[in-house]
């Protein structure tokens, strides 16, 4: 599967961009989550791979082939690029059976393909079923119902999944009788010399034509697959059909029509036949938002495994972490248009790149405390923090605040600069949904509108801590004194609302302890995880640990 290259992508509508220079590498086979709030630009970018909308601007590479390129005037459209698409919407046909919906989009491919040679392919399953006879007999006779009925359509399905044949070759397999034959082993053997016997003929037929049959039974000359424009044979269609459907485990399905089958099923349904033309690349538009919350989680391990036996390359859009925390090779997390971090999950959960990285992903939310301070001859910073407490945060690794900030307002020139000189060439036009530092929440006993109230001045001396959850504990020897304001036991766990004077911290404390709203707890700031955050651009700096002095 290929690997997929976006260059400075931009879609604009008039002044309002939806995506906003966007750069991206998906390697090959990954499974990469555009993650976002509605409205940022995650499924434009999707659509825009995909081919169903244009670029203003931009380049698009998947494999060795570039299918967009503003400059180049090149646009390959979306059933050329050969990706797969799986909605939100199931879009089943309701009038046609499970075979009939996968199997509908390979009718209509016409193209050059290799030559295969059918009969040999029907011949060769054949003849690897016959070297068993009584295999046979006693896969055909599972088939019987409890009047000792045969039914011959069970007993085909049975033979393609045991076998891994088409229904033709199945059919061909029951109608030669070894099941009804005293010695099924003997009968078996006659059979499978017959077949033998044609199957050499025909390679025979190929080798004094100077050609051969690989192992897919393709047609080669020197090695090489010989191609021809033409339609997939029924053959062909059926073991696709049959194959995928094995993949997302409905193959008993098959002669069912979507309204027979529940939610879950039928997205297996439409999982299946995005995956039977076998696309470059699969493409999925929150297909697990119709499903309840039980049978999502049971989707989520399914789509794993699919990424794992297909090998292909998936992108996944999504605004539910928790889908692209737990199903992300990478996670792509944009807001406003802007792509915001491109990392794995764990890197995207401990090490965010912003303020609004570090606020969208977690459940539940990251908690943020504004601070004041400054750096210490030691590289240790001295903050004041909740009102009057006093900390220390010490850095991961040394730290030069100074250096830091010197870096920071290089780049926000560097970024103005470019901004600068898009708007002086012609045509360009200014961006209407400015970009903005994000207002982040600092949970209070007391909110206030802060719309109503006048910006703060921001200088170099403030600071924003950002703290997980789970890294806030409570325990005997807590150095700061506060108050259980809420409690939502789950079973393994509970979240906790802590009142420190005015303010309120939210904690994930494990085990099984029941809280009591207005008890006094003393909780501890623990792990080397504690972020700290530059309020003036919202940036992280870096990760370390707090002293609460």
């Amino acid at each position: 599967m290929p690997e997929i290259k976006l260059e400075n992508i931009t879609k604009r509508w008039g002044k309002f961009f939806g995506v906003d220079n966007v750069s991206l590498d998906i390697p090959d086979n990954s499974f990469i989550t555009l993650l976002g709030p509605s409205g940022c630009g995650k499924t434009t970018i999707l659509r825009m791979i995909a081919g169903l909308e244009t670029p203003t601007e931009g380049r698009i590479t998947i494999g060795d082939t570039v299918v967009f390129d503003s400059n180049a005037g090149i646009n390959v459209p979306a059933n050329k690029r050969k990706v797969g698409f799986l909605f939100q919407n199931y879009a089943l046909w309701p009038n046609m059976t499970v075979y009939d919906n996968i199997a509908f989009g390979l009718k209509n491919i016409h193209e050059e393909l290799p030559i295969v040679d059918v009969e040999a392919k029907q011949i060769s399953g054949i003849v690897k079923a016959l070297s068993n006879g009584n295999k046979i007999k006693d896969t055909i006779e599972e088939c019987r119902d409890k009047n000792g009925k045969l039914d011959e359509n069970k007993a085909y399905v049975k033979l393609i999944d045991t076998y891994n044949l088409s229904i033709f070759s199945a059919k061909e397999l029951f109608g030669l009788n070894i099941h009804g034959s005293n010695d099924p082993a003997a009968a078996a053997s006659t059979k499978l010399n017959e077949y033998e016997a044609k199957l050499k003929a025909i390679t025979g037929k190929y080798t004094s034509e100077g050609k051969d049959l690989n192992e897919r039974f393709e047609v080669t000359k020197n090695g090489a697959i010989l191609m021809e424009k033409r339609k997939l044979t029924k053959e062909e269609i059926d073991s696709r059909v049959r194959a995928c459907s094995r993949i997302v485990k409905i193959g008993m399905f098959m002669d069912r029509y979507p309204a027979e089958l529940s939610g879950g099923q039928q997205q297996r349904v439409a999982i299946a036949r995005t995956l039977a033309p076998e696309p470059q690349v699969l493409f999925m538009d929150e297909p697990l938002s119709n499903l309840d919350a039980k049978l999502r989680l049971e989707m989520r391990y399914e789509l794993q495994r699919l990424h794992v036996e297909t090998g292909s390359t998936f992108v996944y859009v999504t605004h539910d972490q928790m889908e692209a925390m737990t199903l992300a090779t990478k996670i792509c997390l944009v807001n406003n248009g802007v792509l915001q971090q491109y990392a794995p999950p764990l890197t995207v959960y401990n090490r965010p790149s912003n303020l609004f990285v570090a606020d969208f992903v977690g459940n539940p939310s990251m908690n943020f405390v504004d601070a004041k301070g400054m750096q210490e001859a030691d590289g240790t910073v001295s903050l004041n923090i909740l009102g009057d407490a006093k900390v220390k945060f010490v850095p991961e690794y040394a730290l030069d605040m100074n250096a830091w900030r010197h870096v920071r307002d290089q780049s926000i020139e560097e970024k103005a600069a470019a901004e600068r000189e898009r708007l002086s060439k012609k045509g360009a036009v200014e961006k209407s949904n400015k970009d903005e530092v994000f207002r982040y929440h600092v949970q209070k006993v007391e909110e206030v509108d802060e719309s109503i109230l006048e910006d703060p001045v921001i200088t170099d001396e403030d600071f924003v801590i950002g703290i997980r959850p789970e890294s806030i504990g409570i325990s005997e020897t807590g150095r700061v004194n506060s108050e259980i304001y809420g409690a939502m036991p789950t079973g393994m766990e509970s979240t906790l609302k802590l009142r420190v004077g005015e303010y309120l911290l939210t904690s994930v404390v494990f085990g099984g302890v029941v809280y009591q709203i207005g008890d006094k707890a003393n909780l501890d700031i623990t792990g080397n995880d504690i972020l700290l955050f530059d309020r003036k651009s919202g940036r992280l700096i870096c990760a370390g640990s707090l002293e609460i002095k």
